[in-house]
C-alpha cells in the first residue's frame, strides 16, 4: 500500500509559478511509475504529466508542454511538478498518482494510488 500526499498548491496570478510535491509513504517510490492529473469543477479528471520509475521517460499533456516539468527524487520518495507561466485555465485540483511498474502513462485508470489532491487557483 502506498500513501500519497500532495502539497504546494495555492493562489497565484497568471504568469506565476508553483511547485507541487507528492510525498509517498508505505513503499519506496522507485518501483512505481508516477503521474499528475487535474480536475476542474464540472470537468473530467485530465492527464497532466507522467514520469517513469527511473525518471528517464516523461510525458506531458499538450496544454502544459513547455510550461510544466515533472521530476522525481526517489531517495526522498517524492515527485514534483514545477508549473511555470500559469494560466487561469490551469485552475484545478491536482492529484498525484502512482502505479506499480516502470511507467503509468496518461490514463488515470491505469494508476492504482491517488493522493487527496491540492488546489491550484490561477487568477487573471
Amino acid at each position: 500500500q502506498v500513501q500519497l500526499v500532495e502539497s504546494g498548491g495555492g493562489l497565484v496570478q497568471a504568469g506565476g509559478s508553483l511547485r507541487l510535491s507528492c510525498a509517498a509513504s508505505g513503499r519506496t517510490l522507485s518501483s512505481y511509475g508516477m503521474g499528475w492529473f487535474r480536475q476542474a469543477p464540472g470537468k473530467e479528471r485530465m492527464f497532466v504529466s507522467a514520469i517513469s520509475w527511473s525518471g528517464g521517460t516523461t510525458s506531458y499533456a499538450d496544454s502544459v508542454k513547455g510550461r510544466f516539468t515533472i521530476s522525481r527524487d526517489n531517495a526522498k520518495n517524492t515527485v514534483y511538478l514545477q508549473m511555470n507561466s500559469l494560466k487561469p485555465e490551469d485552475t484545478a485540483v491536482y492529484y498525484c498518482a502512482g502505479t506499480p511498474g516502470p511507467y503509468g502513462g496518461s490514463r488515470w485508470f491505469d494508476y492504482v494510488y491517488f493522493g487527496q489532491g491540492t488546489q491550484v487557483t490561477v487568477s487573471s
